[in-house]
Parts: C-alpha cells; structure tokens; sequence
C-alpha cells in the first residue's frame, strides 16, 4: 500500500510540475535539441516533432504530436496542427490527422482525418473523415464522411457520407448518403440517399431515395421508395409511396406511380395506381383500387365508384 501510494504522489507531482512549467514557460519553450524539432516543453509557436503544452496561444505551425491540456487561446487563430492531437480539448484552426479528446476536439476553421470527442468533434468550417462525437458532430458548413454523434450531427451547409444521429441528423442546405435519425432527419433543401428517422424525414425542397419514417414522411418534391407510419406528403411525388395513414398530394400537384395506403388523397393528377380503403384525385390517368373510389373531375356516373375506377 504505501508503494502505491508513493506511485500516485509521484504520478500527481509529475502532472503539477508539467502544468506549472508549461504555464510559466506560455511565451516560450523549452526546446531539445532544437527550437524547431525533437522535444517541445510549452508554448512552442513551429515545431515538429513530441510536443507537450497546457495551453496553446499563438501558435502557427505544430506537426507530429501534439499533447496539451486545455482549450486553445482566443489568440490561436492561425494554429496548423498536423499528425496526432491528444487531450482533454484539442484545437487549432487547421486540424489534419488524428485528433482525440476526452472531452472534445475541434478546429475554428477546417479539421480533417479521425476526429473523436467524449462530448463532441466539431469545426467552424468543414469537417471532413471519421467524426465520432459523444453528443455531438457538427460544422459551421460542410461535414463528410463518417459523421456520428449520440444525440446528434449536422452542418450549417451540407453533410455527405454515413451520417447518424442518436436523436436526429440534419443539415441546413442538403444531406447527401446514409442518414439515420433515432428521431428524425431533415434537410433544409434536399435530402438524398438511404433515409431513416425514427419519427420522420423531411427537406425543403426534395426528398430522394429510399425513405423510412416512424410516423410521416415528405417535402414538395418526393422521389423513390418512401414508407411511412402515419403518412407521406408532397406537392409532386414519384415513386412508391406506403403508409397505414395516408398519402397525400397538396393542391394541383401530381402523384405518378403507386401510392398503397388507408386514403390516398391527391388534389391534383394522379398517373398510376392508388391501392386504400378511400381513393381520392382530382384528374386521374390510370386506376383506383378500393372500397370507395372518387375522381373528382370524372363525369357523374364514374364520379365515385366502389372496388375500382379507372381513368386514362
């Protein structure tokens, strides 16, 4: 017991006195055998090689790896960090390579290469490779890659690649690939790919690819195979369209293909099939199949019909 005890003193003695001295060594450092590569001790600003910091301010260039214990200065503005990256929260502006957190990591500007974070991995601008965040994986603009986060991941701008949020996964221009939501995905303008959202999935504008949603499903423009739960809507829709609910087209809009569901309910042209309990089109250019069939435009006698009606 006390060689054990005697180990932790030493251990804790060891981490206060490499805190002190890179602390008291912010402005410089010690450098072996050179200034610019081999051994860094603090706050070297261009260095390659092992380099050990508590906290980096002003630093330009750092290549091979970098261990440091806290968050960057406000003042690390222009910080080049390339090669591995060890801490509680590693950063810089340019971040290429391997860069792990216990907490976080992340970059002001663009970080690149395997990123992982307890908490969360995150860039001002572009994250781009494996980003593997605890809660989170996010980017001022665009993502790619291997984007996971817990609760959840997005970028302001684009994602592209496998992209899994625990609670949902977005982005707010277009989302592009494998994208799963434990509880919804979205993007802003189009969302394209293999698409599953324990509640829903939605876009802006388009909504392309395979989509499965828990409860509904839909954008003004939808294409491929969609499921649905409760329901799938549109203001135009190709493709395949299931639901227990319903599916939906919104005033003069179009479904083309099949649509199996309780209601089909298109107000507007619909060219193919509808399979339900209700079916209901404004124009019709192909057949309805159910136990009450209405087109609204049809003339009286074919106006509403049970088990089929058919137009062309």
């Amino acid at each position: 017991m006390p060689i054990l005890q005697n180990k932790k003193a030493l251990f804790w003695i060891a981490v206060g006195a490499f805190v002190l001295m890179t602390q008291g060594l912010n402005a410089q450092s010690l450098d072996i055998p050179s200034r610019r590569w081999g051994v860094s001790f603090g706050n070297s600003k261009e260095f390659t090689g092992l380099r050990f910091n508590f906290r980096d301010s002003q630093v330009r260039r750092v290549t091979g790896i970098n261990i440091t214990l806290w968050t960057p200065r406000k003042d690390n503005t222009e910080a080049v960090v390339s090669g591995l990256s060890l801490g509680l929260i590693p950063g810089g502006a340019q971040m290429k390579g391997i860069h792990i957190g216990l907490l976080g990591a992340g970059a002001t500007a663009n970080m690149t290469g395997v990123n992982l974070g307890l908490l969360g991995v995150g860039a001002g601008e572009n994250l781009t490779g494996i980003n593997i965040g605890g809660l989170g994986a996010g980017a001022g603009k665009n993502i790619t890659g291997l984007n996971i986060g817990f609760f959840g991941a997005g970028a302001g701008e684009d994602v592209t690649g496998i992209n899994i949020g625990g609670l949902g996964a977005g982005a707010g221009k277009n989302m592009s690939g494998i994208n799963i939501g434990g509880l919804g995905v979205g993007a802003g303008e189009r969302l394209t790919g293999i698409n599953i959202g324990g509640i829903g999935a939605g876009a802006g504008q388009r909504l392309v690819g395979l989509t499965i949603a828990g409860l509904g499903a839909g954008a003004p423009e939808v294409q491929g195979i969609t499921v649905a739960g409760l329901g799938v809507g549109g203001k135009s829709i190709k493709g395949l369209f299931l639901a227990l609910g319903m599916v939906r087209v919104d005033d003069d809009g179009q479904l083309i293909g099949l649509a199996v569901s309780a209601v089909n309910y298109i107000k507007g042209t619909q060219k193919g099939v509808s399979i339900g309990i209700v079916n209901y089109a404004w124009r019709l250019k192909g057949v309805q199949i159910g136990l009450i069939n209405i087109i609204r435009y049809n003339p009286s006698i074919a106006k509403v019909l049970p088990i089929i009606n058919v137009s062309f």
